[in-house]
């Protein structure tokens, strides 16, 4: 089956569920003329599958398009076969980008507590739009650029005082980006810089923490003696569980550099489906802190994801190890 819209909709408040219109205009970097969640951002467009839809109509009823505060309903588009960074082309001139996968929902919604569960913090994809046009129910939705969903996907924090005021170039970021792409084929989905503020440094993690499909955030500074370094203090009001190995290794690899490598205070833990990294604010520091962890970090995400929950000797004689699906409950530490 070919790929298609069913619905376009739209709500003029934010709250409400939204109401199928016949047509809808998307504007570039803003969303659908007229919606309340229009504006720029990540989030300017939000799409539920037919299929998803009808599954909790089995539990619910008859739901309206709409419902789940959706603005396009798709028919035969594989949803989950796309990672952030895929395109699609909708009727014959818009273009959307996918940057967000699901989402945390802090208020359950109406149907959520009716039924039990909402499909948009596990299904819904939220996309950007990088081209505007005319959108109508019956257009056809063309995947133009698929990004498997199996490639990490990463964040930068750059936290510095003097970056952020514009007085020095970000020269760590970019390092620690090209250094995730050539060694891991990571994609680096959103980068940012926050000031040494504990406030600013705990916002900015949760929002990328609450960015479904988000893999990896890396931060690089304020991980020092210095009495505004607090980078860890903030990660660590953030993650739910630490992940100490991840630390004790960088800082043995620093300490084989310089004995200043052990003044290092960053640290590294897990939020959500998100695994949170501290690694210095010197670039080439940056760059010997994550290459110390690199090797294991695909298998760590993979674990988080829900993809590999167990790991059992290949063989007696093999030093290798065979993973397979399963409860998570029989997980194993690694």
């Amino acid at each position: 089956m070919n790929a298609r819209l069913v619905a376009v909709c739209l709500s003029a408040e934010k709250g409400q569920a939204k109401q199928a219109a016949p047509a809808g205009q998307l504007v570039a970097d803003q969303g659908l003329r007229g919606d309340a969640h229009a504006g720029p951002g990540h989030r300017q467009v939000s799409l539920l599958s037919r299929e998803a839809i009808e599954r909790m109509q089995e539990k619910c009823g008859p739901l309206a398009w709409g419902a789940f505060g959706e603005n396009l309903v798709s028919q035969g588009l594989d949803t989950a076969d796309l990672g952030l960074g895929s395109r699609l082309r909708v009727g014959e001139k818009a273009v959307l980008e996918v940057t967000q996968i699901g989402k945390v929902c802090h208020h359950p919604c109406a149907i959520a507590q009716r039924a039990g569960e909402c499909i948009m913090p596990r299904e819904g994809l939220f996309l950007r739009v990088v081209e505007g046009g005319t959108v109508r129910a019956s257009d056809a939705l063309v995947v133009t650029d698929r990004v498997p969903p199996e490639i990490i996907q990463g964040a930068i924090l750059t936290v510095s005082d003097r970056v952020a005021r514009g007085e020095r170039e970000d020269q760590a970021g970019p390092a620690l980006s090209q250094l995730l792409s050539q060694r891991l084929g990571a994609r680096v989905a959103a980068t940012a810089v926050v000031p040494d503020e504990r406030e600013a440094i705990t916002e900015a993690l949760r929002h990328f923490c609450e960015r479904g499909g988000l893999d990896l955030v890396i931060t690089s500074g304020g991980t020092g003696f210095g009495p505004r370094d607090v980078t860890p203090e903030a990660t660590a009001e953030v993650v739910e569980r630490h992940t100490p190995g991840l630390d004790e290794a960088m800082r043995a690899a620093s300490l084989k550099v310089t004995p200043h490598g052990i003044l290092s205070r960053g640290r590294s833990g897990i939020c959500g489906r998100t695994l949170i990294v501290n690694v210095p604010g010197s670039p080439n520091a940056a760059c010997e802190n994550l290459e110390a962890i690199l090797p294991a970090l695909p298998h760590a995400i993979e674990v988080i994801r829900g993809s590999v929950v167990d790991c059992v000797p290949a063989s007696a004689n093999a030093g290798s190890k065979q993973c397979s699906d399963g409860d998570a409950s029989n997980s194993r530490d690694h």
